[in-house]
């Protein structure tokens, strides 16, 4: 079976999922969509009640993967990916209330949710190089927990340099060692002088400059890479069916920076999970909430918050959502998109805004609010969350129409990378497990560097060039 891919911005032809893994970004700017959604039948779903992650993984990325790899080779990849995490699940669910639910994703090497979709990755991108005979160069953006997820997936990969750029002190100091700190030769860290959005905008220009691109063989491992987003979409589909799914609608509250992990759960409702509520979270940052409740999406400055991950103004997943808002319209897409660089904002028409609302619902969370929902989840349940989750679970709160419907709130970092914040909301400093309990003693390796991109281009040519 052959799946293609097309681009947001309808400028390039249709792409196969292995072409899409490598190049990340389009060549026109545009990000990569499967040109006709796969469906799962309830009766598929029903078959996948009480498999493992790893079988339900296989069955749900099949058809996005197509051909471009055997049954046999994909299953054997996801075994690898998941067969370290700490639990056995992948993904629990853990009970906060009658009908509430955290799903823990923080069970992999560098505790969050991006290690789910990263640790595959890193093994897909590792196949599909030996079977070309190619290597890559890795260029990514962080504003907290991709950066150290992409380096655990990459880290001593012989086909693969790995360059990340982080926001200089905008991410917590367990963020930045897990980046800083690893030793492999084929791992860079770079701090940028500025806000995530610099980050991003940094690696969006180097996929958007055709020779810096071709010569050093550029792949992306934010979550503008497809694979990456498919791949988180897995987790709504084993916590929706351990809730009754397919016969049972569930609602999922997701903390929202970049849009990806609340768009996988879009994903999984187009494939047929039966999904009633996808509630973005945002905290002070709040383009995305913003959006859906007047239509315009405009960017306004970047604040600090206690919850770094999501202090992001430019939404880049948005894209892909508003490019089935727009009914496929890759032009009208490529006009918007370039509207928002020029002006930075545009607005959708109402026809596209009822949609979105139809599919999505949105709050903001203020600080105050996420330090009381942290220590209020103590006090009732004994669960120690980090202020992400606690975005997710005060917004998901307000925001759900039935409660007799359960509500899933995704946990996407263990509380251990944000011991000051949670120390000061709880009064309980979390603790990092043993294998990283040496973390803030070990040595760090970083460059900083301006938000510059001629600068930025030359240091990591000069990187990925020298003899290691």
């Amino acid at each position: 079976m052959t799946i293609r891919y097309v681009s947001t911005r309808g400028g390039v032809p249709p792409a196969g999922f292995e072409e899409v893994l490598l190049a990340g970004l389009a060549a026109d700017g545009g990000l990569y969509v499967p040109e006709s959604w796969p469906r799962l039948e309830r009766e598929d779903l029903e078959e996948l009640r009480g498999a493992s992650y790893q079988q339900v993984a296989a069955r749900v990325l099949a058809p996005f993967v197509g051909d471009a790899l055997s049954e046999a080779d994909l299953r054997r990849l996801i075994e690898q990916a998941y067969g370290a995490f700490d639990h056995t699940a992948v993904a629990p669910l853990r009970q906060i209330g009658p009908n509430d639910w955290l799903l823990e994703l923080f069970h992999g090497p560098t505790l969050a949710f991006k290690d789910i979709a990263l640790q595959l990755l890193g093994f897909l991108f590792e196949h599909a190089l030996a079977r070309r005979r190619q290597s890559i160069t890795v260029v990514g953006a962080t504003s907290g927990d991709t950066g150290s997820a992409a380096i655990a997936a990459c880290a001593g990969r012989e086909r693969m340099s790995v360059v990340i750029l982080h926001p200089r002190d905008r991410i917590s100091e367990v963020q930045r060692r897990q980046m800083t700190t690893v030793e492999a030769a084929n791992v860079h860290n770079v701090a940028i002088e500025g806000s995530f959005d610099d980050c991003q905008a940094l690696v969006k220009a180097m996929f958007n400059d055709p020779v810096f691109r071709e010569r050093l063989n550029l792949a992306a491992i934010n979550s503008i890479n497809w694979a990456r987003v498919v791949a988180q979409s897995v987790y709504y589909v084993t916590s929706a069916l351990a809730l009754g799914a397919p016969w049972r609608r569930v609602s999922f509250a997701v903390p929202s920076g970049n849009f990806g992990d609340v768009y996988a759960g879009y994903v999984a409702k187009r494939m047929g999970l039966t999904i009633g509520q996808l509630i973005v979270a945002t905290n002070r940052n709040d383009i995305l909430s913003r959006f859906f409740a007047t239509g315009r999406y405009g960017l306004g400055p970047v604040e600090a918050t206690m919850s770094p991950s999501m202090d992001i103004q430019v939404a880049s997943n948005f894209e892909r959502l508003l490019f089935d808002l727009l009914e496929r319209n890759g032009p009208e897409v490529a006009r918007l998109m370039a509207q928002l660089a020029e002006r930075r904002s545009f607005a959708v028409p109402a026809d596209a805004l009822g949609r979105a609302c139809e599919l999505f619902d949105a709050a903001r969370v203020d600080e105050e609010e996420t330090a009381v929902t942290m220590a209020e989840l103590l006090r009732t349940t004994g669960e120690l969350i980090d202020p992400h989750t606690a975005v997710g679970v005060h917004a998901g709160r307000a925001s759900r129409v039935d409660p007799a419907m359960p509500l899933v709130v995704l946990a996407t970092a263990h509380p251990a990378k944000f011991p000051d914040a949670v120390r000061r909301a709880t009064g309980l400093a979390p603790t990092l497990p043993p294998r990283l309990a040496d973390l803030l003693q070990r040595p760090e390796r970083f460059t900083v560097l301006p938000s510059d991109l001629a600068e930025v281009q030359a240091h990591i040519e000069n990187l990925v060039t020298e003899p290691a």
